[in-house]
């Protein structure tokens, strides 16, 4: 039995229904977690420690994915359609385990997918659902320790807490 009803064609949800909110944002625990990923290793662990935080505290997760276009892909459209055929896998790969952890663990959670810079769209979303909680993987990329990586960077917006899981 298919549980996802999409409200918006990048958005899916999976589990039982998010609880109805009782109280003010902040006044009773988190209420909405948000976790980005990418299928890399620490993504991935960073999307496991928002979903025991979801599951403790019994409030919605809502996992975002970004596709980030990349410059080889607007040179040539041979490249394009790889990209796309790769973050049409990795994002049904993350329909899978979301699918996955909802039913079995009984967790509300909501699956984002959306193209452009993962920075500007992680923070967009997470200002959208009011996120109470940020939780991002940690670079491994070695010029972000001098550019500055997207957990950097959400961590100086300071809009919300944000957990950095390496």
């Amino acid at each position: 039995m298919d549980t996802s009803v999409a409200r918006h064609p990048e958005e899916e949800h999976y589990g039982p229904a998010p609880r109805p909110m009782r109280f003010e944002r902040g006044t009773d625990g988190p209420r909405r977690v948000m976790v980005g990923v990418d299928g890399t290793d620490t993504s991935m662990r960073a999307a496991a420690s928002a979903f025991g935080v979801a599951r403790r505290q019994g409030c919605g997760l809502t996992m975002v994915f970004v596709a980030a276009p990349s410059l080889l892909a607007t040179l040539a459209p041979q490249a394009g359609l790889a990209q796309q055929e790769a973050f049409e896998e990795v994002a049904a790969e993350m329909r899978a385990l979301a699918h996955q952890a909802a039913e079995e663990y009984g967790v509300p959670i909501t699956l984002i997918t959306r193209h452009g810079d993962a920075f500007t769209e992680l923070a967009a979303v997470a200002d959208e659902i009011k996120a109470d909680f940020v939780f991002v993987g940690a670079s491994a990329q070695a010029g972000h320790r001098f550019v500055g990586s997207i957990a950097t960077r959400l961590v100086r917006l300071g809009h919300w807490p944000v957990v950095v899981v390496p």
